[in-house]
């Protein structure tokens, strides 16, 4: 611990790698840490990011990681954080080999985990014909059999939006379901049917949905399915350092609250990426990562030469 950092970026998807390439480019002395568990790897491609539609996420990383070469004062470590304190008006994060660091900013990018229902056959068709977010994956499965897999307001929602890239598709409810009669009517007058029958398996092959299988043994051709799920934090470091999570949203159980300028409850620390959003989308990762990165270097600028920091009102809750 013989270097006090600027700050240390914890997760290194698109949200932290952003955020990076803004520290450096400031010359802040930054470390950035990587657990290399980033939730969309599973995805074939990421869609709806300019300059970049459709390339592997894994290769975007890749490509980022490269870029942040180019700045001496960044280094980019393999590892996962697993704790964090405070300590003499910084902090210290030890990682899992026992490895400690101070820095004087933390800036946490460390994701969200998919927690998507325990379904026979769903685990291998994560990220192709079976996704979660249309505006990821909605162009590619344009015009298809689709199914929606969801319950009450979350399966009006979701299906009325992927209408928009395909005019056959059914809810799946995996079971009865007590949807408003003004929804049924909604989703009828879209042509979106509704199934409550209870859902089995996904049956697929070589990777691609085939049918969705129910329990009384009855079949229904579909080649791709949303499927609802809920993000949840997959750290605990953000309580840890006193973050204060923001009420659930439809999309995340415990997203980590911040204003406008990425700043969390606690002081010194902020947060970019899809632990605090309301829509987890690579391209708004990027973005708060460099938006959260220059508030950074404000916060910075505030302890080395007086400036006052903005005010900013809660983003999460608003």
């Amino acid at each position: 611990m013989d270097i006090t950092w600027d700050c240390i970026i914890v997760g290194g998807g698109a949200a932290g790698l952003s955020a990076g390439l803004v520290l450096g480019r400031a010359r802040r002395r930054t470390l950035l840490i990587d657990a290399g568990a980033q939730s969309n790897l599973a995805a074939h491609g990421i869609g709806g990011l300019l300059g970049h539609d459709g390339r592997n996420p894994s290769e975007l990383y890749d490509i980022g990681r490269r870029e942040l070469t180019a700045y001496p004062s960044v280094e980019v470590r393999a590892g996962d954080v697993v704790s964090g304190e405070r300590s003499d008006g910084g902090f210290v994060l030890e990682l899992a080999d026992g490895s400690r660091e101070r820095t004087r900013r933390v800036l946490l990018a460390t994701g969200m985990e998919y927690r998507p229902p325990s379904l026979p056959g769903l685990e291998e068709l994560w990220g192709g014909s079976a996704f979660h977010c249309p505006f990821c994956h909605g162009w590619e499965m344009r015009d298809q059999p689709l199914a929606v897999l969801a319950r009450g307001q979350r399966a009006v929602h979701s299906a009325l939006l992927l209408r928009g890239w395909s005019d056959d598709i059914v809810v799946l409810t995996d079971g009865p379901d007590d949807m408003e009669d003004e929804d049924r009517a909604r989703l009828a007058a879209a042509g979106v049917a509704v199934d409550e029958r209870s859902v089995a398996e996904l049956a697929s092959d070589n990777g691609q949905l085939t049918a969705v299988l129910f329990t009384d043994g009855t079949r229904l051709a579909r080649t791709g399915v949303l499927v609802a799920t809920t993000l949840h934090q997959r750290s605990t470091l953000a309580g840890q350092l006193g973050a204060e999570a923001a009420e659930p949203t439809p999309v995340a159980e415990n997203p980590i609250a911040v204003d406008g300028f990425y700043r969390t409850t606690a002081a010194g620390v902020f947060a970019a990426g899809d632990l605090s959003v309301q829509m987890p989308q690579v391209a708004a990762a990027i973005a708060s990562g460099s938006h959260a990165a220059a508030a950074v270097v404000q916060s910075l600028m505030a302890d080395e030469y007086g400036l006052a920091v903005p005010e900013g009102r809660n983003r999460v809750n608003a």
